[in-house]
């Protein structure tokens, strides 16, 4: 092991329980729903007796589930998640529009909120034609290329919007736009006609039309979107009823508050 290696794990040994237990869920996503112990070792960054006894502990309390030789996310925080306000006011307020939505367009309809530069996809319908390039429930894509993130920085102040685009942009296809100037003028569009567009920037084929959600106090507090086949998402059919149920959603959820 390498000093710099050593001082990592120092400093990583030193951390309190919370911490850890914080490193070893953030060793999970979508692509790695199920962990062996080497594999989470690697991907949390403790060390590996440190990670077994704290993985164990969380084994107890039910924040994760091992039925076999696999760790996983347990339960108890599926139970929790639903407590928390996105979810309980927010997907609750928001998820007849999206089940309208889908079923008018029979495309996979999303809804997301801003976190930092990604969107967090907070809930998702897809029907019995899924789109497995898709983030899940819980997975998060960049603002700056998604119908989603645009839609949300459109309405948001510049502060947020500069955090967003700040940094790296990469290119996720050839269409991808990777310059704030054409991002920025991207979302100057938006407001005039209450939809974003994101044509395969994510991935060839695919296009994207979302609307924004806005709160009791004309805040934007997320977006819904569609997503499916560029030949079938077309802006100029699927814009007009996107804006639709983003609007109803919006009352929807200013009500409940």
């Amino acid at each position: 092991m390498s000093p710099t290696e050593r001082d990592t794990f120092s400093d990583k040994g030193r951390l309190g329980g919370l911490d850890r237990a914080s490193a070893i869920l953030g060793a999970f996503d979508a692509e790695h729903r199920e962990l062996t112990l080497a594999a989470l070792v690697a991907r949390c960054g403790l060390p590996r007796s440190t990670t077994h006894r704290t993985a164990e502990r969380m084994i107890g309390l039910g924040w994760l589930d091992k039925p076999r030789d696999r760790y996983r996310i347990g339960n108890r925080l599926f139970e929790i998640s639903g407590l928390a306000p996105i979810r309980h006011q927010l997907r609750e307020a928001v998820l007849p529009f999206l089940q309208d939505l889908y079923n008018a367009t029979r495309a996979t309809v999303q809804l997301g909120v801003l976190d930092g530069a990604q969107v967090l996809v907070v809930e998702k319908i897809s029907g019995h034609r899924p789109m497995p390039m898709l983030s899940q429930v819980g997975g998060s894509v960049p603002a700056y290329c998604s119908a989603l993130g645009r839609a949300i920085l459109a309405y948001s102040d510049a502060g947020t919007v500069e955090a967003a685009l700040e940094g790296d942009l990469p290119a996720r296809t050839s269409r991808t736009l990777t310059s704030p100037v054409a991002i920025l003028r991207e979302l100057t569009a938006i407001p005039s006609r209450g939809w974003s567009v994101e044509r395969e920037e994510g991935n060839i084929g695919v296009s994207c039309v979302g609307a924004p959600v806005f709160g009791p106090l004309g805040e934007v507090v997320a977006a819904l979107s569609v997503t499916g086949s560029t030949s079938l998402v077309r802006a100029d059919r699927i814009g007009p009823a996107v804006r639709l149920a983003a609007a109803a959603a919006s009352r929807a959820y200013s009500q409940r508050r």
